[in-house]
């Protein structure tokens, strides 16, 4: 088990785990009744963080950040020497914390993505692990939260015996909601992005080769080019240029203060 400790990439402090370690903390944080939040960031999902000063500051709150896209592993090992072999994936880390939650007896709650893909997707989970309980499922309303409704989220989650919440909401939104909803929860929140979509059979996943080189958003643009190719072609070249020049001293990549507060808004 690794468990490295926060390094900072680009001013994002991400921690240099494996999946064992990853994993352990949220199955931890279910049995103890304790809030934690954790999220899996590829390139995309630390430029969010580089370039909002406020999302940066929520990001570096977070309990775990895995380095889920091989470029964010390879930043923590050419920076930091953390000698990791393989990155934490947001969708292959979901699976083997619901495989400790169906061994423990862990009810999980699953929060996001479209009736549709919630509909695909506990069927799924259920044939993968037949003695997962799954407390409730809740889509999301495409929209700000109303004032109120996060206490209501967190009553219905709470009344339901869930003991961990999967969130996938797409990053930064999945995100934000993690960092506003976890000091109403006694229990552990996941931002897994894509991966209720992958598990509910609705994304190709790319062959193994591609995701080992870190090709992976090359796949995901040819799926996605309208929805993606901003996040692709605009931010990898950005995240590159500031990998190099955070490597060489050029650029401090100095984190923002710790946020304090709450989100007034944010989506559900």
């Amino acid at each position: 088990m690794i468990t490295q400790g926060k390094r900072n990439v680009l001013g994002v402090l991400v921690d240099a785990v494996d999946y064992e370690a990853a994993a352990t903390r949220v199955i931890a944080a279910a049995h103890e009744r304790r809030p934690l939040a954790l999220t899996a960031l590829a390139v995309h999902g630390v430029m969010t963080g580089v370039l909002d000063p406020a999302h940066n500051a929520r990001l570096n709150s977070f309990d775990v950040v895995t380095p889920d896209g091989q470029p964010v592993r390879w930043a923590l090992n050419l920076l930091h020497r953390a000698g990791l072999t393989d990155r934490v994936y947001g969708p292959t880390l979901t699976l083997k914390v619901l495989e400790r939650c169906a061994a423990d007896g862990l009810p999980v709650y699953l929060y996001g993505s479209t009736d549709e893909t919630l509909a695909r997707l506990v069927p799924a989970l259920e044939r993968m692990f037949p003695a997962l309980k799954i407390a409730g499922v809740e889509s999301s309303k495409f929209r700000a939260v109303q004032p109120g409704e996060d206490a209501q989220i967190a009553d219905r989650i709470r009344s339901s015996g869930a003991r961990l919440v999967l969130v996938g909401l797409g990053c930064p939104r999945q995100e934000v909601f993690a960092y506003a909803m976890r000091p109403l929860l006694d229990m552990p929140l996941m931002a897994v992005g894509a991966a209720f979509d992958y598990h509910a059979g609705l994304l190709r996943k790319p062959p193994p080769w591609m995701q080992r080189a870190g090709l992976e958003w090359f796949w995901r643009l040819g799926l996605e080019p309208k929805r993606l190719w901003h996040r692709y072609v605009v931010l990898n070249p950005a995240y590159l240029a500031r990998l190099a020049a955070q490597k060489v001293k050029l650029w401090a990549a100095t984190p923002p203060p710790a946020a304090t507060e709450r989100p007034a808004s944010f989506s559900v």
